[in-house]
């Protein structure tokens, strides 16, 4: 959220992500606010380098271009500073001369040469050869030029390139002369006192600029390189542009207003898998150590500040490596043996209900689309009032009819999950099965509690939470306004209360905190609710096969605005690129001229043949990729990066399976009569390329174990310490049968067998060690191979 921001009159509000300038994600419009909330979580992976995370507060116009009002922008190098906390930070002024990215390559030297009348002087030789990554212009690419500048004292000579069109990646390959002694007028004696005066005080300036045409040239950035650094040598390197010296200086900051963000930023090294085998297999046999709090999987999540860091790498490797279900059971077992009452089963943050949380996050994402995403999706469009809360009535609000249509909406949601359970992933069903039967175990004599025990988690953690944060399960594209909230917090209080085993019964409604909602109730006091409950429960804790018939819905996996080339001729003879509107199901992949509207093109998934990414070079545009069928290539230029990557990947996953994928494609497109990429003519020629993937592998959800496995190496050299905390209080009980009663250090931990805990502790910490001396060796080697200069690591500021 945000607050305080200027101007100080109401005004509508939104909010993007960029990275560098380009912008991956915007936030809905809030409006009439002056402190907008946005309540909105965005979680990409970044398929780039880049140098800033930024955040632009924009005016919202309706006739004019949207006013950018100031941002927070904060460099890679310092998001550790900030991530896993909240923070406000102060907006600061857009300045087009702070508003720069990209890199540039130059090769300098110096020359000496000897005049007509003998003497010497020198020249200076700059080559710009090219840059990478400049920014888009409006979207579109920018027509970069340079100026070549020697500045001094004195004197500011200044040359310029010729304008490269619809390009972030210009070639320039020019060279320029410039003289910096003049000889001539100087004895051979004081001619190099002058020399070295002038070169200490002599610079190089690159700018780059973005030409206007008819409206003024764009800043892009600049670099400056002291002529002295290249004495006789010539001098050749990469440096990242920068903004102008007096770029985002501003003494108006303090009054621009605020943005709070909450940031988490995580980057891994990951080594080749054979590193981590190790520690792969000492997490992979958590399962079977005995207790399960010895176990180094167990260990992790006590020794994590938030276990939410731990829960989530572990369950995605217990989950690549099928080992999640035993090991859920094991923890849930451990659970149990706290709880006392019979009722308060599962509703802790313990590990095991975060591990079932994060479970049905990854595996449940599909169930959830198909279930709920219709019946959300009407909710939000067309939405009915449903207050019934006396106090937060407005004037001329029917309450009857409000109930009415908030009953309308619980039946429907309701019914589409009870009539859900075929298409409930076979995974969930495994651990809701072991949670039923531990439950009946712990405690035989209740009844319910082996229903109650999967309702905690699949009407409470998961259908509820979904209903009332669609936007969090990617069921809505942002968070709902203030009333749609409202109707959603209602309906999902509904849900909770229906999905309880017996909170139908007549002592159960007594307790409701708000009489209205217990008015409410008495109108579902019917036996049929309860049955469909139990029957829903019975079927998705069962360990028979769920796999839903030929002729069921398909499932939605992707949609959303994108650009494609034209497949035939326009009017004119050339061919474009159309804004259309593209669908991913489990069976086709098609494009429309609207949303809601019929198809125009469709492929059936089992007909695409490769998906990748289209060099920049073949349509000089940004973000593209090809989805290789039966047919022509289909072109397709997503908005930004983020978005293209997730595109591919979504592609790639659904048709991982398909036996008739290509092994080699042409990275580049067929263009008047030959291939851009190996000059090819014959237009069905086999590709030039290995594709991305080329193997067929039946992978329901895409994992990468060694990148979780390196992030719990992380987490547990950022927890060194409390290992070996950990480590001297099982040493402590075992030579002292007991826990010492001194400082308090580790009452807070698990040990119910100090020997087997201490084994597991000594294991987890020569893994950690042998690993930190393979990063160490991989860092020395990365930083002797990527020399300062070079493209990978790039000169930043100036040289010196």
């Amino acid at each position: 959220d945000a607050k305080h921001l200027v101007p100080n009159k109401m005004r509508d509000f939104f909010c993007t992500i960029n990275l560098d300038q380009e912008e991956v994600f915007r936030t809905q419009v809030v409006e009439k606010s002056l402190s907008p909330y946005f309540g909105e979580e965005f979680y990409f992976e970044i398929p780039r380098a880049f140098q800033w995370l930024s955040f632009y507060i924009y005016d919202k116009s309706v006739l004019q271009k949207d006013l950018r009002i100031g941002k927070v922008s904060i460099k890679k190098e310092d998001l550790c500073n900030y991530t896993g906390k909240e923070n406000w930070f102060m907006l600061q002024p857009v300045d087009s001369n702070s508003e720069v990215q990209g890199k540039v390559h130059l090769e300098l030297k110096l020359n000496e040469l000897i005049t007509d009348n003998g003497s010497v002087c020198q020249q200076l030789v700059v080559h710009i050869k090219e840059c990478h990554g400049l920014p888009l212009i409006n979207g579109q690419n920018c027509d970069p030029y340079a100026t070549v500048s020697l500045v001094g004292p004195s004197r500011n000579d200044q040359k310029k390139t010729k304008v490269k069109k619809k390009t972030s990646n210009p070639q320039f390959n020019e060279t320029f002369y410039f003289e910096v002694t003049r000889s001539s007028s100087y004895t051979k004696k004081s001619q190099f006192q002058v020399e070295e005066e002038d070169i200490e005080k002599l610079e190089v300036r690159v700018d780059l600029w973005n030409n206007g045409n008819l409206v003024q040239d764009v800043f892009l950035g600049e670099i400056k390189v002291p002529v002295k650094v290249l004495r006789n040598d010539s001098f050749q390197a990469w440096y990242l542009l920068q903004p102008k010296e007096n770029g985002n200086k501003s003494s108006k900051t303090d009054d621009l207003g605020s943005l709070r963000l909450n940031i988490c930023y995580t980057e891994d090294c990951v080594l080749p898998s054979e590193y981590y085998s190790s520690l792969r297999n000492l997490l992979l046999k958590s399962s079977d150590v005995q207790p399960i709090s010895a176990s180094a999987a167990y260990i992790l999540s006590e020794v994590c500040r938030d276990k939410y860091d731990a829960v989530l790498p572990l369950v995605r490797l217990l989950l690549h490596h099928r080992k999640l279900v035993p090991f859920v059971a094991a923890v849930a077992e451990l659970d149990l043996k706290d709880t006392q009452e019979a009722n308060t089963i599962f509703r802790g943050n313990s590990l095991a209900t975060r591990c079932v949380d994060e479970m049905m996050k990854i595996v449940g994402k599909h169930y959830l689309k198909v279930t709920l995403k219709p019946v959300i999706d009407e909710i939000c469009e067309s939405p009915k009032p449903c207050e019934i809360d006396p106090i937060k009535l407005k004037e001329g609000d029917n309450v009857e009819s409000n109930m009415d249509n908030l009953r309308y909406y619980v039946d429907k949601v309701f019914r589409e999950i009870v009539q859900s359970s075929i298409s409930c992933p076979t995974l969930m069903c495994d651990v809701f099965y072991s949670l039923r039967h531990l439950a009946a175990k712990r405690f035989p004599n209740d009844p319910h509690v082996q229903y109650s025990a999967v309702s905690s988690f699949v009407f409470l953690r998961f259908f509820a939470v979904a209903v009332v944060s669609p936007h969090t399960f990617h069921l809505r594209p942002h968070h709902p306004d203030a009333q749609t909230s409202r109707t959603l917090t209602l309906i999902s209080k509904a849900i909770q209360t229906l999905g309880s085993w017996g909170s139908l019964t007549k002592s159960k409604l007594s307790s409701f905190k708000e009489t209205f909602m217990c008015e409410f109730f008495k109108t579902f006091q019917e036996e049929k609710f309860t049955e469909s409950v139990k029957k829903f429960l019975d079927d998705v804790s069962s360990t028979e096969s769920k796999e839903p018939s030929g002729l069921s819905e398909p499932v939605h996996l992707k949609e959303g605005e994108m650009y494609k080339r034209a497949q035939g001729r326009t009017r004119i003879g050339k061919k474009n690129f159309k804004k259309r509107w593209f669908c991913l199901t489990s069976r086709e992949f098609t494009y429309h001229k609207q949303q809601d509207k019929e198809p125009i093109f469709t492929i059936p998934i089992k007909n695409i043949l490769a998906v990748e990414k289209l060099d920049e070079s073949s349509f000089n545009k940004k973000n593209m990729f090809q989805v290789l069928h039966g047919e022509k290539p289909l072109y397709i230029q997503a908005n930004n990066c983020v978005e293209a990557s997730e595109w591919i990947e979504a592609l790639c996953r659904v048709t991982r399976c398909n036996q008739k994928r290509l092994s080699f494609y042409h990275p580049s497109a067929f263009l008047n009569g030959n291939w851009l990429c190996c000059k090819a003519t014959i237009e069905n020629s086999v590709g030039c390329a290995r594709c991305t993937v080329d193997v067929p592998a039946d992978t329901q959800i895409e994992i990468d174990g060694d990148r979780e496995t390196e992030r719990i190496y992380s987490l547990f050299t950022i927890n060194r310490s409390k290992l070996q905390k950990l480590e001297e209080a099982c040493g402590s009980i075992a030579v002292y049968q007991g826990p010492r009663k001194e400082p308090d250090d580790y009452s807070n931990f698990t040990i119910e067998d100090s020997v087997a805990t201490f084994h597991t502790l000594k294991q987890i910490i020569d893994i950690v060690e042998k690993l930190n001396e393979s990063h160490e060796k991989y860092r020395k080697k990365r930083s002797s191979s990527a020399k300062y200069g070079s493209e990978e690591n790039p000169i930043v500021g100036k040289v010196s």
